[in-house]
């Protein structure tokens, strides 16, 4: 696997004062599907079928997702997205949307970490990276970018806007 850190620093020149909005992990999630499994022994509900998850500013659409919950405390420890693609996107604290899709994301609330994988591709402000995993540190706005053996990291950075 190749590693990309150029587009880490390429989304940080990009958008240096732009963060995820910070009051969405304490928000609720709410769910929408055309149905819902629950197994109480594995702490798993499982929801198929256009299924449209938010929290806060976060949203995510899939075919299905996986929602799995601590049994000790009852919070959500990880949220996994399946879809052709799986859409992902979130506010930053500056406004702006951040965007990505996958044919699988999880989404570990307890690091705050969005792995996709699966010609995954996340964008803002037309700068543009596809790979075939990408990790993104939500909270820190951190990004590294792998490819696979056949296939590149794709990076697209739009010039500097001039502010008028």
């Amino acid at each position: 696997m190749k590693l990309l850190h150029l587009s880490l620093l390429a989304f940080a020149f990009a958008a240096p004062n732009a963060l995820a909005l910070s009051s969405d992990t304490e928000q609720p999630v709410y769910i929408d599907s055309d149905s819902q499994q629950l197994d109480m022994k594995s702490n798993k509900v499982t929801f198929e079928g256009d299924v449209k998850l938010k929290q806060g500013s976060i949203n995510i659409n899939a075919d299905k997702i996986i929602v799995t919950r601590n049994a000790s405390s009852g919070e959500i420890e990880a949220i996994q997205g399946f879809g052709k693609p799986a859409l992902f996107s979130q506010l930053t604290d500056d406004g702006k949307t951040l965007s990505g899709q996958a044919f699988e994301l999880n989404y570990q609330l307890s690091t705050d970490k969005l792995i996709m994988t699966k010609e995954a591709q996340l964008s803002q402000d037309g700068n543009l990276i596809r790979g075939s995993k990408i990790t993104y540190q939500i909270s820190s706005q951190k990004l590294v970018a792998d490819s696979d053996k056949n296939e590149r990291v794709s990076t697209v950075l739009q010039p500097a806007q001039v502010n008028k």
